[in-house]
Order: C-alpha cells, then sequence, then structure tokens
C-alpha cells in the first residue's frame, strides 16, 4: 500500500498472550471470548505488529513490539514467540534491515510496543536501530521514568536508557507533527500522551490505533483494557474519533489483532464494528 510519500508495510514482530480479562476490562468472558478464545492460563493470542513507513529519504517504524531481552519466566508467562516471526526476520522478508531505519516512533513506552528498541549484544544492552531517531512524547516519557505502582509492571527502563545516553531520543510535546507527511493524534485513556500517527493523502488515510483500539473486538465503545489508566476516558476517546473515522472512510491499523492488519469501521445503529478486514501488505 502507498499514501502520500510513503509505501507502507505491516511488520509483525513476535506472538504472544495477555490476560482476556485484563484485555476486555469490564466485558463478560462468556462475550470476550467467542472473539478471542482463551488458553488454559486465560490468555488470548496476539501479536506486536509495527508499521514500517518508506520513503525516498527515510525508512520510519512505528512501534518495535516485544523484543527479545526476556528472560524465561516472563517469557513464559507472556508466552512470548520471537522464534517463528520476529522483528528482523520481518524486516528482512521486505528487503530492510536495522541499519536502514532512520527514525522510530514510540506510541507509549509500554514493554510491547518499545522492547524492541533494543537488543542484547554479549553482555550490553544496545540500540536495535544504531542510526534511527527515537521519538518519544514528552509527558510519556516523564510517567515512563517515574511510573505510579500501577503502571510499574508495563515499562522496562532497558528499553530506552540506552537511547538516552547516545543522545538518541527526541523528546515531542504537544500534537505538532514532527515527521514529514506524518499527522499526530494523542490520547489519555491508556496511557499518558499515547501517540496515534496518521498517513494521509487526498485518497487515502490510515491511522496507528496502538492501545486504543489493539484489536478488531475492541472496536464497541465499552470493549477496553482493564490496563487503561482511565477507562472511561478511553471510551469517551473512542466516541470522539470513530465517527470522524467512519465519515472519512479511515482505515485503523490494529497493532495486537492476531488476524487483521487493518480495516474500516461501520456503525450498525447500535454498536460500532469492523467493516472490512484491509491487508496492507503480504
Amino acid at each position: 500500500m502507498k499514501i502520500g510519500n510513503y509505501s507502507l508495510y505491516s511488520i509483525v514482530t513476535s506472538k504472544f498472550g495477555l490476560d482476556g480479562g485484563a484485555m476486555f476490562g469490564i466485558i463478560p468472558k462468556p462475550l470476550w471470548e467467542k472473539e478471542a478464545p482463551a488458553d488454559d492460563h486465560n490468555r488470548i493470542k496476539m501479536v506486536t505488529r509495527s508499521l514500517l513507513l518508506v520513503s525516498t529519504d527515510r525508512k520510519i517504524i512505528v512501534d518495535t513490539g516485544n523484543g527479545e531481552k526476556w528472560q524465561k519466566k516472563l517469557s513464559d508467562i507472556y508466552d512470548i514467540d520471537t522464534k517463528t516471526v520476529s522483528l528482523n526476520s520481518s524486516l528482512k522478508h521486505h528487503g530492510y534491515s536495522p541499519e536502514e531505519i532512520t527514525d522510530v516512533i514510540c506510541t507509549h513506552l509500554h514493554f510491547d510496543h518499545v522492547g524492541g528498541n533494543t537488543r542484547i549484544d554479549g553482555d550490553k544492552i544496545v540500540p536495535t536501530f544504531p542510526k534511527a531517531t527515537y521519538w518519544i512524547q514528552k509527558e510519556n516519557w516523564e510517567l515512563a521514568n517515574s511510573p505510579s505502582e500501577k503502571d510499574r509492571g508495563s515499562f522496562m527502563a532497558d528499553d530506552w536508557s540506552v537511547l538516552a545516553e547516545n543522545n538518541m531520543v527526541k523528546l515531542v510535546d504537544g500534537k505538532e507533527a514532527f515527521l514529514p507527511g506524518i499527522d499526530v493524534h494523542l490520547t489519555y485513556g491508556h496511557t499518558t500522551g499515547m501517540i496515534h500517527p496518521i498517513i494521509q493523502d487526498t485518497s487515502n488515510t490510515i491511522i496507528y490505533m496502538a492501545d486504543l483500539i489493539p484489536m478488531a473486538a475492541h472496536i464497541p465503545l465499552p470493549w477496553v483494557m482493564a490496563y487503561d489508566i482511565h477507562p472511561s476516558v478511553t471510551v469517551q476517546e473512542k466516541k470522539d474519533i470513530l465517527p470522524k473515522i467512519i465519515e472519512e472512510d479511515w482505515i485503523i491499523f490494529f497493532e495486537h489483532d492476531p488476524l487483521y492488519q487493518a480495516g474500516t469501521v461501520q456503525f450498525n445503529g447500535k454498536h460500532y464494528q469492523l467493516k472490512e478486514s484491509i491487508t496492507i501488505s503480504e
């Protein structure tokens, strides 16, 4: 798919699983399990899916997934699989290498979104993309580096500390666009200052939903995560943007859906729901 100056590629960087109850909050299990069956540990199947944007002078990746720095205990808890699919293998599939990436947009600093920012090289943690600038929202940076008790388990400083030490981080303040051809939408329900990149031209618009709508099952308004710091704010943020998405026929990109890369949305008179699944790249 091409939008504006960018060719778009869907990059799956890992498979993993999270507790279905946590992923769907107040929605009863008999309802959410129809959309996302649980295993014997109550985990649902998910992926980490990045968006690669390639222009003549930039190669930008939005989020980097779980990464591969995991100790076995946590890897088992989250059922992380980077053997069958990984950041490197998916980039290579499309003909690119980490050394070619010029920019990394971090929607927010939760481990399943930025774990691939860094990697282990011998006994050191090093940047995965040695020539890249890592763009991070200032408010989310401040939260990640001074998290609350509820948030602490979602942030892992190894995903960004070495980047800051090497002056590779640029903090974004507000909704100002910081890369050419990419607009910015911010939300505050899931976490503080989550970035949603928007790429558009006269024919198409795509928005990277991150954890506002991580899977197609999360399109209906009350289907929000227990992980959200302000679930009621998430509901309102979905309520605010979904009518615009429908009216202007935007494509929404799903970061965690194991089946759907992206899709359009419709309102059936009662609920918002997936209208059409869209494949960004093979």
